[in-house]
């Protein structure tokens, strides 16, 4: 790739700048040249000829916007003279002919995992605890209180402090000169030897505002997303609250595990309030079959099994203009090697495939799924109109600042998280992934909720792709985050786990950082510890199928 521009497919009327380019810079272009008529800013785009008002804007071979004013060539695209625009799409699907990468290095491969019942591997072993209705936060609360600590899952950045050493020098008569050489910091790594149930990676309590009130569809939505976590392979049990009354019941929950697994042999106990004689009941009976079910969880250990049983979470977040030149198609590599060997990527926020869904529609290998997905993108694109905020209202400031400046730019883009493998799947919301292969699954374009539907679909790994760097997390998957840029990844270290910069570089391809991108996935699934867990991220947002880009 050239340090300074890049042209993405021949069809593109539009070249990025791969570093900071000056006004009379002159480009080689095929046959001919192209003087810069103005500064063109790293990761923004200019044109390769002139364009009068209303001629098309191509990027990644696909329709990105068309021109609102005369633009030069050699000027750049702005939202002032550029508006969004797309491809139209049918839903009959064209002969797809798929060439799969070379898997060779891969072949054989294996994780150490958790082994369920039902045949799928966890590369977590996690308990939960469950509100069914936001009227059980507080006792969430109470629960996380009395067990997280004590059992050693306290929720630490790097290090801990152990008052409580202190305390009991004092208590014991201890001189100032014994508590100035008491040891009371812990870090993480010696806190999670300490634990008492060395197995379980630890307990997590979703707390969310949803279960009641609002509209029923909402709660049924819920209870599909939490049967989702709580059968997914990274998690050995659960505790469940209810209060009673509200409109997420005890047997839908039931209902929707039942669907999922239909002989899930998971420890799950349920407790309703308005059936316990107190709280104080309720609680101390919760916390006894909670321990119990932490006995259990701790007698399965880590065994070998084939990286076909990896599923795992496409995302991004935070994104810039070298994010569909770099991380995302580096990260689709890998999921064509996935996807190859037999394991189950899944891509997700449907608003972000704007523009590119004959493209898909094509890779579908059913026409019942082609017909499926266009079903749902035109209902969401038409949700997203009736309120008055359409697809074209998709990019945020800080994608149009780093140079992604309409929807299908950023769309064209994010889809290359996909690769070029053949569609095996097409899933609407908290519908389980069962299929090997490239799976869709409709989520919205909101980061966090894009990652809570990954794992209640059942993916057990999750990458996220940032331009402009994100610390979000998942209760329950591992969440590698994934930069564009070298830049982003040296100033937040702390919460990038690989950089895909070195594809703007040069010092890596496409193919040899979605080889790296693999094999780090394959070291989180046999257990190494992802940033996001390092910083305790537990995002968990609930999607309330309203429009949400």
């Amino acid at each position: 790739m050239s340090k300074t521009f890049v042209q993405i497919h021949p069809k593109d009327n539009i070249i990025a700048a791969l570093t900071e380019l000056t006004k009379g810079t002159v480009i080689p272009h095929n046959e001919d040249e192209i003087t810069l008529v103005q500064n063109i800013k790293q990761k923004h785009k200019f044109t390769t000829v002139d364009l009068a008002i209303g001629e098309e804007i191509y990027m990644y071979g696909v329709l990105i916007g068309k021109a609102m004013l005369p633009i030069q060539k050699g000027e750049a695209i702005t939202i002032e003279n550029t508006k969004h625009a797309s491809a139209d799409f049918n839903e009959s699907n064209e002969k797809f002919v798929w060439t799969p990468p070379d898997t060779s290095k891969f072949e054989g491969r294996t994780f150490n995992g958790f082994h369920r019942e039902d045949g799928s591997v966890g590369t977590r072993n996690y308990w939960l605890v469950i509100p069914l209705t936001f009227c059980e936060n507080r006792n969430i609360d109470v629960l996380e209180g009395a067990l997280s600590e004590k059992l050693g899952y306290e929720t630490v950045k790097d290090f801990a402090v152990d008052t409580d050493a202190l305390i009991q020098q004092y208590k014991a008569g201890a001189s100032s000169e014994e508590i100035l050489n008491t040891p009371i910091i812990s870090t993480k790594e010696e806190l999670a030897k300490n634990r008492l149930f060395p197995n379980v990676d630890g307990i997590k309590f979703l707390k969310h505002d949803g279960g009641c009130g609002g509209i029923r569809q909402d709660s049924e939505a819920l209870c599909n997303l939490l049967a989702g976590y709580i059968t997914n392979p990274n998690v050995a049990g659960a505790t469940i609250f209810s209060l009673g009354c509200q409109n997420a019941q005890i047997h839908m929950l039931q209902k929707a595990i039942e669907d999922r697994d239909p002989n899930c042999k998971k420890t799950i106990h349920y407790l309703e309030q308005q059936k316990s004689a107190s709280e104080r009941l309720l609680i101390e009976e919760a916390v006894k079959h909670t321990f119990l079910g932490l006995i259990e969880a701790n007698k399965l250990v880590r065994e070998p099994a084939p990286i076909s049983k990896i599923v795992l979470g496409l995302e991004c977040g935070g994104s810039d203009g070298f994010s569909g030149i770099s991380a995302n198609p580096s990260l689709g590599y890998a999921s064509d090697l996935l996807a190859a060997i037999g394991g189950s990527p899944v891509l997700s926020e449907f608003p972000e495939l704007n523009g590119v869904e004959q493209d898909i529609i094509n890779r579908c290998k059913t026409e019942e799924d082609a017909t499926k997905f266009s079903k749902l993108m035109r209902a969401y694109s038409a949700a997203a109109v009736a309120v008055g905020s359409g697809f074209e209202n998709n990019p945020s400031p800080g994608n149009i600042k780093d140079g992604l400046i309409t929807d299908a730019m950023k769309s064209a883009g994010a889809a290359k998280k996909g690769g070029t493998s053949p569609v095996a799947q097409v899933l609407d919301y908290t519908e389980k992934i069962r299929k090997p292969g490239l799976n869709l699954l409709c989520t919205p374009g909101n980061d966090v909720e894009s990652t809570t539907a990954l794992a209640g679909s059942g993916c057990n790994v999750v990458v996220f792709t940032t331009g402009l760097g994100t610390p979000t997390g998942n209760p329950i998957a591992p969440v590698l985050k994934l930069s564009s840029n070298t830049t982003l990844f040296n100033k937040m270290n702390d919460i990038i786990d690989i950089n895909a910069g070195t594809v703007i570089t040069g010092e890596d391809t496409i193919e040899t950082m979605g080889e790296n991108i693999l094999e780090h996935i394959i070291r989180v699934a046999n257990g190494e510890i992802s940033k996001a867990e390092i910083k305790g991220q537990n995002d968990f947002i609930p999607w309330k199928r309203g429009i949400s880009l």
